[in-house]
């Protein structure tokens, strides 16, 4: 039974309302600009009547899916459950405590504090019950439902030739469990039975990413004298990974390219609290531009989400939200988040390594502390789960000698040369570098961008400019620049959504990083999508590129292509201009300008149109109004 319905939220103010699930209530101010989204304890309350169930052979449990930052979750009066995390599962025992109809009140705070993660970052930290909450009733004789939020179910599919062995744990209350493994056509590939059974599988068919994300179906039973008295059904894929320090990422004993993009779950005005069509949508545009991996930074994403993933064959990076401030005090958070997200992700096909933190040096004081808990993590993963790696993400800042850059198994780096500090070229040079130092140690890039704005243009972009242009410019070195370095293990583009960080006052929208290759509302893709869909997707297309930069001045304008193909021909106001060739999917001709120009590019049978129009002036709109304290709207230096 789903309670999303006819609840009274108590908010900042004091005045209680009426809302719906899922809810947050900084999904306006925590999008505003001016870091002053308001973080504190409100209350949500609901009422609800006993769900039908016979308490000597059933239980009932309340399952929450995320609440941010800290719950205290009372029923009839009384503090049943605590929990401190805000984007994992959470389940409590209520069978005894259930009354005819019952008062449902959570107690939700994403206070600034010193001991749960996250506290100091670049996105908004938005309070709420922003996930679905459910009651759930179960036979006594069930699979797990008190560990670490759970199924109580691991499935670890190992591959062997042809075939597949198939390792099922089972965490139950009583009974026996039997598992049937199930192929995508309803098809029975094996059975076992007990706790702790390893099933043979003569055939497997491997899960290959986006190529072929073939996955099976656990169904796992738990039985008290031949009745069934649960049954779940885990979808699993039978792969193999590594990293090669010649050819990076290995898939089932191929290279596979891992390119791709890290996603914030938030949106416009509605923040965190978002519906699964949203999460439907977000799919479809990532895989439009043909990624191979997804960083889902920087927490815990939704179990569904996770599903899509694996379904859609998405290589995913997981991590929990220990990010930029070491807090001595929240090592504790740092490992039960940890073991959330592990345990509750464990069966995900889609997932291949944990990340362990992001840009942790950024205002770290006891490095000692901090180094400590990574070693920690680190092992406590490898024990956990020996059949992934580890990784983090360092700043920037963070050299290459840098104690917190070798502990986990790869590295990523989160640089921006060519956006926050000149010169694109020192990629190649950092790149080259790390190689050099280490030639046997996996380098990633597990954040790279430039902000673009789509209202603001220039016929010479230029670093900081906030241009749609420019970002496209930085965004075509950087796919030549990792062509140059195959060895790299993946790369993953910062955003592909732009997204909301209060402390941010930068291109002329106060609250929002504009890093996204696709608008915060998803309704407009900026030139730098169509840049990498045409590197990475098979789709064929054409785009024209600037297509908003109508109004241009001068005797000539440079109107650029980017295509799927190789060849791009031109056509302005009905007459063929030029047919050009390129090996990098970038095509760019230079025309007269006079008066309007109605533009056509071809390619095969693809095609694009734009419209530009001549005028004496630039049009100061497309220009960026500086923001005179933009030294003191860095979110960093909050």
């Amino acid at each position: 039974t789903k309670l999303m319905k006819n609840w009274q939220f108590t908010g900042p103010d004091g005045k209680t309302t009426a809302v719906d699930l899922p809810h947050t209530w900084n999904n306006i101010d925590g999008q505003d600009g001016g870091n002053d989204y308001w973080r504190g304890t409100c209350t949500y309350s609901t009422t609800f009547a006993a769900p039908a169930f016979d308490a000597a052979s059933q239980e009932v449990w309340l399952q929450f899916e995320g609440v941010n930052s800290s719950a205290k979750v009372l029923l009839n009066g009384r503090n049943i459950c605590t929990h401190d995390g805000g984007y994992s599962t959470f389940r409590v025992h209520v069978s005894d405590l259930l009354a005819k109809d019952n008062q449902l009140t959570v107690e939700v705070d994403n206070s600034i504090n010193d001991r749960i993660y996250p506290q100091k970052a670049d996105f908004t930290f938005y309070g709420g019950i922003y996930r679905m909450v459910r009651l759930l009733v179960v036979n006594k004789a069930h699979f797990a439902l008190d560990y670490l939020g759970s199924s109580g179910i691991r499935v670890t599919a190992t591959p062997e030739g042809a075939g597949a062995k198939v390792r099922v744990q089972s965490r139950v209350t009583t009974g026996d469990v039997t598992v049937t493994l199930i192929d995508r056509k309803g098809r029975v590939v094996g059975t076992g039975t007990g706790l702790d059974t390893t099933i043979e599988m003569a055939k497997a068919r491997r899960w290959h990413g986006v190529e072929d994300p073939y996955l099976y179906i656990a169904r796992c039973e738990v039985t008290v004298d031949g009745s069934v008295t649960d049954r779940l059904e885990i979808p699993f894929g039978v792969r193999s990974f590594r990293v090669d320090e010649k050819h990076g990422f290995i898939l089932n004993d191929e290279p596979y390219d891992l390119h791709g993009v890290s996603r914030h779950q938030d949106r416009k005005g509605i923040g965190n609290a978002i519906t699964r069509e949203m999460h439907d949508e977000d799919m479809a545009l990532i895989r439009e531009i043909g990624a191979t991996t997804l960083r889902l930074a920087h927490y815990q994403h939704d179990q569904y989400f996770y599903d899509l993933c694996d379904r859609n064959g998405l290589i995913v990076w997981a991590e929990i939200p220990y990010i930029s401030k070491h807090m001595p005090n929240g090592r504790a958070n740092t490992i039960s988040q940890m073991e959330e997200l592990i345990e509750q992700n464990y069966n995900h096909a889609s997932i291949v390594c944990w990340g362990v933190s992001n840009e942790i040096t950024i205002a770290t004081k006891d490095k000692q502390d901090m180094l400590d808990n990574h070693r920690l993590l680190n092992d406590m993963i490898h024990q956990t789960d020996p059949t992934r790696f580890t990784t983090l993400a360092c700043y920037a800042m963070c050299g290459p000698f840098n104690k917190v850059a070798h502990i986990t198994d790869v590295v990523s780096w989160n640089l921006y040369l060519g956006w926050y500090v000149p010169g694109l070229f020192l990629n190649d040079l950092w790149i080259g570098f790390w190689h050099l130092c280490y030639p046997k140690r996996l380098l990633g890039y597990s954040e790279y961008g430039a902000e673009g704005m789509p209202n603001l243009h220039s016929d010479h972009p230029r670093r900081n400019d906030h241009t749609e242009e420019y970002q496209a410019v930085y965004h075509e070195y950087m796919l030549r620049c990792f062509r140059r370095h195959p060895w790299m293990w993946a790369n993953h583009v910062w955003n592909m959504f732009d997204f909301a960080a209060d402390a941010r006052d930068q291109g002329g929208e106060p609250g929002m990083n504009h890093k996204g290759l696709v608008t915060f509302d998803r309704k407009t893709k900026k030139d730098s999508f169509y840049l990498y869909k045409a590197w990475w997707s098979s789709d064929r297309f054409v785009h024209i590129c600037s297509k908003r930069f109508v109004d241009r001045c001068g005797k000539k304008t440079t109107i650029k292509v980017y295509s799927t193909d190789d060849t791009v021909t031109l056509m302005v106001n009905g007459k063929t201009v030029g047919k050009k060739t390129s090996s990098d999917h970038v095509f760019t001709f230079t025309v007269p300008l006079d008066g309007d120009l109605d533009v056509e590019a071809f390619s095969g049978l693809k095609k694009d149109t734009a419209h530009f129009h001549k005028v004496d002036k630039p049009n100061p709109a497309y220009k960026l109004v500086k923001n005179k304290n933009a030294q003191k709207s860095n979110w960093v230096d909050n």
